[in-house]
């Protein structure tokens, strides 16, 4: 059995609530120093920027101190480095914490990104509520779209972190969705929808292709107000698995795609930085588990309310007040 390497702990302290990039020097290749391994890997990140980071000391290693430019490369070392965040538009709406006790259970508004990831570093669930909460171990137990609001757990202690990420991997948590999309009075519901869905790496959307379905949603009519254009309904899903946008491509594939998505059924102009006049009308409503730490039924529900669906007119125009969708 192949051992695992251990990981040392961070030297350097977290800054704005993210954590600092850790990179191990991989076993083969031809480098001579560390600087020119750093060059090659982070080649996206411009001309000068990592022999900069070297001259300002601020790559360290395992111990804490300033990794020199010219140490020679050592397969397996660690090194730690903190990456200049980029410019980003502040997400002007509040998180709002459910519940609390060894965990969180946190109400995400929509286009705040749950984890750091690309463009959204600080501005993201998990860096804010280290920063609000002043509890620098917070760690997600699973993801939420930036675009889709809702409901996320988000674990206190490490040495916990793997029991709750694992209840979401062995899908042992019931979620439940709530979105709004146009009514069709010619669409049979409720059904279950079964289909294989990829997506590919680069590629904005997933898609629909032939083969062992691997995406199950359980779709279901809430209400409906018809109006001369057919009118909008408020539907429940139930997600059976975690196929990226899975609710997104299945929805589009009934022909009632999601109120303001950019991707589905087509991909449209991409939203402008800052824009949060309509957001995607997908709320995770529910999340029903049993704890693995203390065995405690947990069933947490959303109290939002999908803008949409308070007044159309509204949203469709972006002018309704406050969060995108209010408590």
């Amino acid at each position: 059995m192949r051992r695992r390497t251990r990981i040392p702990p961070a030297p350097l302290p977290q800054r704005h609530g993210v954590d600092p990039v850790r990179v191990r020097l991989p076993a083969a290749g031809a480098w001579a120093t560390v600087r020119e391994h750093l060059v090659e890997r982070l080649s996206g990140a411009g001309d000068g920027v990592v022999d900069g980071m070297f001259d300002a000391g601020l790559v360290v290693g395992a111990d804490g101190r300033p990794v020199p430019a010219d140490a020679p490369y050592v397969p397996g070392m660690f090194v730690w480095f903190h990456r200049e965040l980029p410019d980003e538009v502040p997400v002007p709406f509040p998180l709002e914490v459910v519940y609390r006790d060894e965990h969180l259970v946190v109400d995400k508004p929509h286009f705040l990104a749950t984890t750091p990831r690309g463009s959204h570093v600080a501005e993201t669930a998990l860096a804010r509520l280290r920063r609000e909460l002043e509890i620098p171990t917070l760690s997600a137990a699973h993801r939420l779209d930036r675009l889709t609001a809702g409901l996320v757990l988000f674990t206190v202690r490490p040495e916990e972190r793997g029991a709750y990420q694992t209840l979401f991997r062995d899908r042992r948590v019931r979620k439940e969705y709530e979105a709004v999309a146009p009514y069709d009075p010619g669409l049979a519901l409720p059904r279950t929808v079964r289909s294989r869905i990829v997506k590919e790496r680069g590629e904005l959307t997933a898609r629909e292709v032939a083969g062992e379905p691997n995406a199950v949603s359980r779709v279901e009519l809430v209400e409906h107000r018809p109006d001369q254009a057919g009118g909008l309904a408020r539907y429940r899903l139930v997600p059976g698995t975690g196929q990226t946008h899975q609710l997104r491509v299945h929805m589009a594939a009934l022909g009632v795609p999601i109120l303001g998505d950019p991707l589905y059924p087509e991909v449209t102009a991409p939203v402008p930085a800052g824009d949060f006049r309509r957001p995607l009308q997908l709320l995770a409503r529910a999340l029903e588990f049993t704890d693995p730490v203390t065995g405690v039924e947990h069933r947490f529900r959303s109290g939002r309310v999908l803008a949409a669906w308070a007044s159309q007119d509204r949203w469709a125009a972006g002018t309704h007040d406050g969060p995108p969708d209010g408590q």
